[in-house]
């Protein structure tokens, strides 16, 4: 089954400092028909404003993955990580048996811009951790490039989720990749544009696979940037 989700069909938050479109049920945006694919609970296009961002909050038994795509992120946790995302930076938080941390703009004149994605753990109770590694090289390889993964992939951030893998792709313009088969595939078009399988898809759009073979996705004329998960 192929589902296509246009961008402006997203629940939408915007409180001033934060600009958030939900692909799925978050917050006080809940929609029973629309609260997961697959392993994959939340996925949220999140705009922050020059010196906003996320207070200290806690999260548990949640695999947290998070992908900037404009601007610089600063990441504090309560097991003393700390760390500065921008374009490339796979990060990883392991929320385990318990973790608070805080998100903030890094910068005081620039809003940034990141993809956030929770995927369900393997296992409840776990301790939690962190992990941060940049693919900008293998990403400008071309092609998909595994960044967060639960199967050993090599140069991707490790996550608690054996049946879980996060690809993404700087595609150059017209390049074509082949988005993987798997119980469940989530393609997110971050940037520029798509063609799914003769679907066109712009920035924002999202195409929820279930059940499909392997399908080709070629960039638009002005390049994409891609997040395409694989869960059982």
């Amino acid at each position: 089954m192929i589902d296509i989700r246009r961008a402006r069909e997203r629940l939408h938050t915007d409180i001033g400092w934060l600009d958030s479109w939900h692909s799925f049920s978050f917050g006080g945006h809940y929609d029973p028909e629309n609260t997961h694919h697959g392993l994959l609970l939340v996925s949220n296009d999140d705009r922050v404003a020059a010196g906003g961002g996320f207070p200290t909050h806690a999260h548990r038994d949640m695999e947290i993955v998070t992908w900037v795509l404009d601007g610089r992120l600063e990441h504090h946790d309560s097991e003393g990580n700390h760390g500065v995302l921008y374009p490339g930076l796979a990060q990883r938080m392991s929320a385990g048996a318990g973790i608070r941390h805080s998100e903030m703009n890094a910068s005081d004149t620039d809003p940034v811009r990141f993809v956030q994605m929770w995927v369900v753990p393997d296992r409840r109770g776990a301790d939690p951790g962190y992990e941060q590694i940049d693919v900008t090289d293998r990403l400008a390889a071309g092609g998909l490039v595994a960044v967060a993964s639960g199967q050993g992939h090599d140069g991707a951030v490790a996550i608690n989720q054996a049946e879980a893998v996060l690809w993404a792709g700087r595609l150059a313009p017209d390049e074509e990749v082949d988005v993987p088969a798997a119980p469940h595939v989530h393609v997110f078009v971050a940037k520029g544009s798509a063609d799914l399988g003769g679907h066109a898809l712009l920035e924002g759009d999202a195409v929820r696979l279930t059940d499909e073979d392997v399908l080709a996705m070629q960039a638009g004329p002005e390049g994409a940037e891609v997040l395409v998960w694989e869960t059982a």
